[in-house]
Parts: C-alpha cells; sequence; structure tokens
C-alpha cells in the first residue's frame, strides 16, 4: 500500500502486478478551468479518470456574476473551493468506479499543486491507500510510461463506504479561536508577496493571518519536480517551525488547495498528520472581524 509518494517505476510495477487501482488525472489551471480537462484529453495515463477541481473536488454551490461563490448548506469548507461534504465526495467516488479496496494513485501536470487535493480528500474519506505520482505526468512520460487521448470506458458504478477521517480538517472559527494561545501554528503556502499582502490577484483583502509562517508550497519539490528527500524536507520544515511542535502545526493557502503539498512534504519528512484549515485566506479575509497581518 502506497500512502504518500509513489515513483512511475514502481507505478509501472503495480499495474503489471494487476493489484486493484484506480488512477485520477487532476490537472487544472487556476486561470483557465477548462484547461486541465483540455489536457487530459491530450494526452493521459491509461485508465485515469479525470477529477475537476471545481466539480468533483469542490462543492459547486452558487457563484455570483461578481465571482463571490455560496457553497451549500451542506459543505465542509467556505472561501473559493469549498470542500463538498463527506457524503457528496463519497457519491463521486461511487460514481467512478472507485471502491474502498483499491489503490489510488493522483497526478497532475502542475507540481501537485491540485491532486494533492485529492490525496488529502481521500484521506479525510478514510480511505488511507492513495499516493501521489512523484513528478506528475512529466515523471511518468520520463520513465516510458504509455500516454492515450482515447476517452476512457464507463465505470460500473461502486459501493465506496466513508471510513473515520484519517486527517484533521480545521474551521476559522477553530483558527481564530487559537490565535491568541499559541496552541497552534499556521502555515502559509502562498507565495511571498501574496502573503505580505503586497499583491492580491483572487481575493478582496490583501495580506495574511497574524502569526503564520511562510512556506510557498514549490519550496518543496527539486528541479524536476518531485518531493525533496526526507531529510532535506525535515531540515527546511524543522528551520521554518524554529522549534515549535510539528503536531500543532495548521496549513492553509489561498483556498485550501496549494496548502496540501505542505501537508504531504511534511508526512515525507516524518513530521505529520498535520491538520488544514481548507477555507484558507479566501474564507478569513471576508469576514471584517477577522484579523490581517501584512509584511
Amino acid at each position: 500500500m502506497y500512502t504518500t509518494l509513489i515513483s512511475a517505476e514502481q507505478l509501472q510495477a503495480l499495474r503489471k502486478s494487476g493489484a486493484p487501482l484506480m488512477l485520477f488525472d487532476c490537472s487544472f489551471e487556476l486561470m483557465n478551468p477548462a484547461a486541465g480537462e483540455e489536457q487530459y484529453r491530450q494526452a493521459h495515463i491509461p485508465g485515469a479518470v479525470y477529477a475537476h477541481l471545481d466539480t468533483a473536488l469542490s462543492d459547486e454551490g452558487v457563484v455570483e456574476p461578481d465571482g463571490t461563490h455560496h457553497p451549500h448548506d451542506d459543505a465542509a469548507s467556505g472561501g473559493r473551493h469549498p470542500l463538498p461534504s463527506r457524503e457528496k465526495f463519497a457519491m463521486w467516488l461511487c460514481s467512478v468506479g472507485f471502491d474502498n479496496g483499491m489503490q489510488a494513485v493522483v497526478y497532475d501536470r502542475q507540481n501537485a499543486n491540485y491532486c494533492g487535493r485529492l490525496w488529502w480528500m481521500l484521506k479525510w474519506a478514510g480511505h488511507d491507500a492513495v499516493a501521489v505520482l512523484d513528478g506528475g505526468l512529466q515523471a511518468w512520460q520520463a520513465a516510458g510510461g504509455d500516454t492515450t487521448g482515447r476517452a476512457e470506458a464507463a465505470h460500473f458504478q461502486s459501493n465506496f463506504e466513508l471510513g473515520e477521517p484519517l486527517r484533521r480538517l480545521v474551521s476559522g472559527d477553530e483558527v481564530a479561536a487559537a490565535l491568541p494561545g499559541g496552541r497552534q501554528t499556521l502555515v502559509d503556502a502562498r507565495a511571498p508577496a501574496r502573503y505580505r499582502g503586497e499583491v492580491e490577484p483572487l481575493d478582496p483583502v490583501a495580506g495574511h493571518i497574524p502569526g503564520a509562517l511562510n512556506r510557498p508550497f514549490a519550496q518543496n519539490l527539486d528541479a524536476q519536480g518531485r518531493f525533496k528527500s526526507p531529510g532535506e524536507l525535515r531540515a527546511e520544515f524543522e528551520q521554518l517551525l524554529q522549534g515549535r511542535d510539528p503536531s500543532g502545526v495548521v496549513h492553509h493557502c489561498g483556498s485550501g488547495v496549494s496548502a496540501v503539498p505542505n501537508v504531504i512534504a511534511m508526512e515525507v519528512a516524518g513530521l505529520g498528520p498535520t491538520a488544514l484549515y481548507a477555507g484558507s485566506w479566501s474564507e478569513w479575509c471576508r469576514d471584517p472581524r477577522r484579523p490581517v497581518a501584512k509584511g
């Protein structure tokens, strides 16, 4: 069972073994939401199911003309990419034929920025056997892996059953309540200029949650787009945390998506599991009662 990362070579061997396996292509482009599915149509690992960030991995809710998103009442978080309820997510897994006995492997073309979301959601649904394809589709192709542009056959409906959550989801109220006491260490995965509040291309307010540390998610990867070694990641996170307890870390970003590579990296480093504030800055900054820091 693979639970964090899987290499292209390991995936090739797993496919040949005949073990129950489902692949998910999560390619996405934030500024062009249709681009990821088009990339999938052009080339994907044979058999892979496409998982669209906006429709499969988020609560669709209602979007106003100005872009304001109103999640459904049962959504598990707010923000620009609200988590759907665990029950709705399980229904989607059933619709694509995924069941509890399968190993899931998730990948994208964007440095694990988007496939990490599905990795985390499967853990949250109680399914531990999920791994990120290290290096994404690029690593698969570099290792001689085959791809196809053909449409995949429809899957039979399965009966995926939710288990106890294996990862902790934190609400904005919980984050706010813990701000004064030092019981948590917030880690913000956004780019430094957004964290400092110098620019804000997506949300109505610039800045960050007071006390949050900054670790852009791309810092977890090497020049080939693969996660750095466990030792290297551990040293970098220990330097970031400066003696703070790793178990008190709560990760966030703009909308709860690009924070997940930091979650994965801490687990690879032997410092996890840690919590996720999925609503993230996009939820936090829309509440005028909540404090904002800059710099």
